[in-house]
Order: C-alpha cells, then sequence, then structure tokens
C-alpha cells in the first residue's frame, strides 16, 4: 500500500524496543506477533479480547447522564437541534454520527453547521453563533470541540439557546459554564479512558441516549453500534491513542466495513482511495481514507464531507467521495509547494543562525492555513523537534499549527507562554502533541522568541535526535507471507500501539524505478536464502537520493505486509528508512 514518504533529514536512529514477557502469551499465536505484543506492554490474553462487550461501560463516562437527559428531554419536546462539528475527519465523523442517530431516534428537527475555517475560526465562537441566530435552534451540541469555547457559549446562551458540550480536547485551568459537558479530559475525570477522539465522545452519549429512550418509550431502538464504522473512521484520524478501549471501537468498525455494512460514503471513499473492502486496516483508514475526507476542511467546505457520510444514496456518496478525491489531488499539490518552500526556510534559518533554535516557528504570506498542520508534522520529522507553522487568517491575524516530539506537551508549552506573556496568543488549545493557536502579524517575532526559549525549557539538544523504534531482526525464515497475515490480522495498530516495523541488513539483489519516483527492490537476507520483495515509495522525491547498485549491502527499516498487485498474494517489505552500509 502506498503511503507518504518519510522527511529526509539527518539520519534517525535505530533503536529496537524493550522485549517483553513472552510467556504469558498464548503460544498458538504467531511467534512474531507473540513477540510484537509483548514489546507493547500485552501482558495477558484477556487483552487481546476486542469485543464489544468489554468496551468500558458507557454510564461511566464523566457527565453522561445530565447530557442524556438533557437530550432525551429536548428530543421529547420535538426541539431544533443544531449539531456544530468541526472542520476534520473526528468532527465530520463525530457530526455524521449524531445525527444519523437523531434522525433513527424519531427526531426529524436537527441540522449540522461547519465554521468556516477563514471567516468563524475553530469552534463555536461568537461570530459562528452570531450567523446561527436566525436558525431559532433551542440547542447547540458542539461535536470535538467546545471546552474552550467560553465566549460562543456566552453568546449561544444569551440568544436562548442551551449548549451542550462533547469533546476530548485538554481543557484550560477552567471550562465555560454550559446546560451540560461530557469530555474524558476534564480535570476530575474518572472514566477509564482519556484517549477517546470526539466521535467516541460523540458515540458513547449516543448510546447512552437510545438507553434513555428505550426506557422511556418502552420499546427497543436502533443500535448506535450500527455507526461503529464512523467512530473507527475518526479515532484512527485523529491519531489519539488506541488503548484497549479504542482498539475495541477501531476492530468492531473494521469489522462493519470488511463486511459491507458500513455508511455509503465511507464505503464510496475506499473505492476511490483504491482499497478492498475485505482486506481494509486501520493504516488503510489513516493513511488513504482519512486523507481525503480531510482535505475538504482543509482547502473548501467540510460539509460536503459531512454529506457524503450522512447520505444512503450510492449514487451520491460516490458523486461526494469523488468530488473529495480531486479536492485531494489538489490539497497534495498545495502540501508539496508548501513543504519545499518550509524546507528551504528551515535550510536558509541554520544558515543565518549557525544551527536551528529548539522550537522551530514557520511563516509564509502564500500558505493556506488549511495545510499548515501538515506542513508543521512534515518539518517535525525532519528537523526533530517542535514546530508551528503560520498561514494568514485575514485581518492581520495569523493562524498556526504546533506539531510536537516525544518529550514535549506542545499544549504545555503554548500555556506557559500564554501564562509568561498575556496577551501574546489571542486563541490555542489542542492535544499534548497537537495544537492550534491564533496570533497577530505583529507578534510573530515575540512568540517565535518565546516558543524557541519555552521548548528549550522541556528539551535538550541531545534528545532531537530522529528515532525510529523496532520490533528488532526478523530470521529468513520469519521474512513470510504467513508473519504478514498474522500481523495484518493482529491489529488494529496505531498511536501508542504501532505497527509492527522491523530493521535488517539485506544483499540488494536488483532494483528498479517505477515512476521515476518509487524504487523497488529485491533483497537478500541471507547468502543461501530466497530474495525478498521492498518497495520505497517516493524514494526519489529528494535530492541526492541512493540508488543502491546489485550486490551492494543496505540497511532496511520496514514494515511486513501481503500485497496482491500482479494477481498473486505475496509478501513484502515496505521501506520507513533505506540507507547503504559501509
Amino acid at each position: 500500500m502506498k503511503r507518504e514518504p518519510r522527511e529526509r533529514g539527518a539520519a534517525p536512529v535505530i533503536r529496537r524496543r524493550a522485549s517483553g514477557a513472552v510467556n504469558a502469551l498464548p503460544e498458538s499465536l504467531n511467534p512474531v506477533l507473540r513477540r510484537v505484543y509483548a514489546a507493547r506492554g500485552i501482558s495477558h490474553a484477556d487483552e487481546l479480547t476486542l469485543e464489544l462487550r468489554h468496551l468500558l461501560p458507557v454510564s461511566t463516562l464523566d457527565g453522561i447522564g445530565p447530557a442524556t437527559e438533557l437530550l432525551a428531554d429536548h428530543l421529547q419536546r420535538g426541539s431544533r437541534i443544531l449539531v456544530v462539528g468541526d472542520f476534520d475527519a473526528d468532527g465530520a465523523t463525530s457530526t455524521a454520527l449524531v445525527l444519523r442517530q437523531l434522525q433513527r431516534l424519531g427526531h426529524d428537527k436537527s441540522d449540522f453547521r461547519v465554521p468556516d475555517r477563514m471567516r468563524h475560526g475553530y469552534g463555536l465562537t461568537p461570530v459562528l453563533v452570531a450567523d446561527l441566530a436566525g436558525e431559532r435552534a433551542d440547542l447547540l451540541i458542539t461535536v470535538d470541540n467546545g471546552v474552550s469555547a467560553f465566549a460562543g457559549i456566552e453568546a449561544a446562551q444569551a440568544l436562548g439557546m442551551q449548549v451542550l458540550v462533547t469533546d476530548h480536547h485538554l481543557p484550560g485551568p477552567t471550562v465555560p459554564t454550559c446546560a451540560a459537558m461530557v469530555n474524558p479530559n476534564l480535570a476530575d475525570a474518572k472514566f477509564g479512558s482519556r484517549a477517546l477522539a470526539g466521535v467516541g465522545v460523540a458515540f458513547y452519549l449516543m448510546a447512552s441516549l437510545t438507553r434513555e429512550l428505550e426506557t422511556r418509550r418502552g420499546c427497543r431502538l436502533p443500535a448506535v453500534a450500527d455507526f461503529l464504522d464512523l467512530v473507527a473512521l475518526g479515532t484512527v484520524a485523529d491519531l489519539v491513542p488506541l488503548d484497549r478501549n479504542n482498539r475495541i471501537l477501531v476492530q468492531e468498525g473494521l469489522k462493519r466495513l470488511r463486511a459491507r455494512s458500513a455508511a455509503p460514503g465511507l464505503m464510496a471513499l475506499a473505492r476511490v482511495a483504491g482499497c478492498r473492502l475485505e482486506e481494509l486496516s486501520a493504516r488503510h483508514l489513516g493513511h488513504q481514507i482519512a486523507p481525503r475526507l480531510n482535505a475538504a476542511g482543509r482547502i473548501d467546505d467540510m460539509s460536503v464531507g459531512i454529506r457524503c457520510l450522512l447520505t444512503d444514496d450510492w449514487a451520491l456518496a460516490l458523486t461526494n467521495a469523488k468530488e473529495l478525491d480531486r479536492l485531494n489531488h489538489e490539497r497534495r499539490e498545495m502540501e508539496l509547494r508548501m513543504r519545499d518552500e518550509a524546507a528551504t526556510a528551515v535550510r536558509r534559518l541554520h544558515l543565518q543562525e549557525g544551527s536551528l533554535p529548539i522550537g522551530v516557528a514557520l511563516y509564509d504570506r502564500g500558505w493556506h492555513a488549511g495545510i499548515v498542520g501538515l506542513v508543521a508534522t512534515r518539518m517535525k520529522d525532519r528537523v526533530h523537534r517542535p514546530v508551528v507553522a503560520f498561514a494568514p487568517a485575514g485581518n492581520g491575524e495569523l493562524r498556526g499549527s504546533a506539531r510536537s516530539v516525544a518529550g514535549v506537551n506542545i499544549r504545555d508549552v503554548l500555556e506557559a507562554i500564554d501564562t509568561r506573556y498575556p496577551g501574546l496568543i489571542d486563541r490555542f488549545g489542542g492535544h499534548a502533541m497537537a495544537a492550534g493557536l491564533t496570533l497577530h502579524e505583529d507578534r510573530l517575532q515575540k512568540f517565535t522568541d518565546a516558543f524557541g526559549a519555552e521548548v528549550g525549557r522541556h528539551l535538550s539538544r541531545d534528545q532531537m535526535l530522529g528515532v525510529l523504534e523496532t520490533d528488532g531482526e526478523l530470521g529468513a525464515g520469519e521474512l513470510s507471507l504467513e508473519t504478514a497475515l498474522a500481523l495484518e490480522a493482529g491489529g488494529p495498530w496505531g498511536q501508542s500501539f504501532p505497527e509492527p516495523l522491523f530493521d535488517g541488513e539485506f544483499v540488494v539483489v536488483e532494483t528498479r524505478v517505477l515512476a521515476g519516483r518509487h524504487l523497488k527492490l529485491w533483497l537478500r537476507p541471507q547468502p543461501s536464502s530466497k530474495p525478498v520483495e521492498a518497495i520505497a515509495f517516493g524514494h526519489f522525491d529528494a535530492d541526492g537520493s541512493l540508488h543502491p547498485p546489485a550486490g551492494s549491502r543496505v540497511r532496511l527499516a520496514f514494515r511486513l505486509q501481503s500485497t496482491s498487485y500482479g494477481g498473486t498474494t505475496r509478501v513484502e517489505m515496505l521501506s520507513e528508512y533505506l540507507q547503504t552500509c559501509e
């Protein structure tokens, strides 16, 4: 499967994970999978059971009771409800899930609104509320946002609208006063997982609502578990940790997709992305489907993405999916240009200063606010330190996206800057590894200096090494289709439960260049073993990329996968990093 190439900066350090206690796991498991599980802290066979009945109880999510009562009462009164979403895949799937379930519960007076990135900003802002004034809504439900929407919630309540906040973002020292709030990351939350994505919170609320209405009406109602395909996509796309609870949600959602029992729009997205539903994995969701959905929110309007997920009409779903695919091609072209410009800016900064700051801030007047998060991610991977990238947002305001590395909570960094320099940052919010902010253009230099200084309080230069953490070497007999299939079935893999990555030295038997960008290799692990296919996508995108000759030795960090390209199913090594051996 194609994936974006790694950014090439300094050569990464390849470090092998500590081995775990394999003896506690069933001997019936594939030996490689057994080692991989143990290295991820799986210490008991029960932890591998990912059935829905093992999900953390709905009633234990903090705030779920009052929120359920509030929402059930509004449904009983026939209130007009507006779902206020976000312009990413987590927000889109959350919005679609809530609206779909409300409709199946018999409520036909609900709709959605998504803020315009440039005009409204993020979440429930006063500007957005002003635009909603004529909607005559009785209740606003925020999904994947709201925990920091003080002014927006106050404005909505002044207009007579109640606000129910569902969110998973980290709160500040205080939270807004609203009718009800559900967020597993509140300071005093006792729920068994703080890793729920926004769509996970929305799923729990709809499950609780359905149960409450069954009690009130005395009848069975359609289960929200029917929409676990949406939960799986939003959870994987938002890069939240795949703890056991989230792995259950993702696994159950993938089952629905593989069985073709999913939203037509999601299946249409899989089709235009070239994914085979019966082989769909979390990797496909994260690398092929989510980018197409996210493209709408990045460079256009996420409404088209939400409409794609809402429709049950296959023809309309496919039309919307094709439009999202077109937007994704456009997004990719913009991103490549911006990445090249960012890389040039980093090189120039390095030359001017002699060394890069510990925290890097980048800005270009020609950049798009919806793409800067991708640029920050790529540059963070390149320079191995936190990066924030800014773009103009109009009226002299800049909108930035920050991405971090292990050991630095980027939201805490922004909060510390806000505390040290009140008024420097207009707004900020996010997670430990990703955050967003706005500030005025004339404050950019002061922020840049403050950002570098604050990151330096958390990170030393010795820590700024790119690390590829692997699961070690595979024996020649383990480089097999059987192993690849076992690893694929052993998922879902994702954030904090990483997909297996291996490393080793190989002799190059043959190479071939594909489409001028990709390097196909046949590698021999041992003199007497058969060659194994490998592919390095985007290998020649960077200047000076090596092309190892036959007979040379290379060190490869790779993922093992099955491939059916060409009509036969066989094993293939997917390169994450390739270097020649001295």
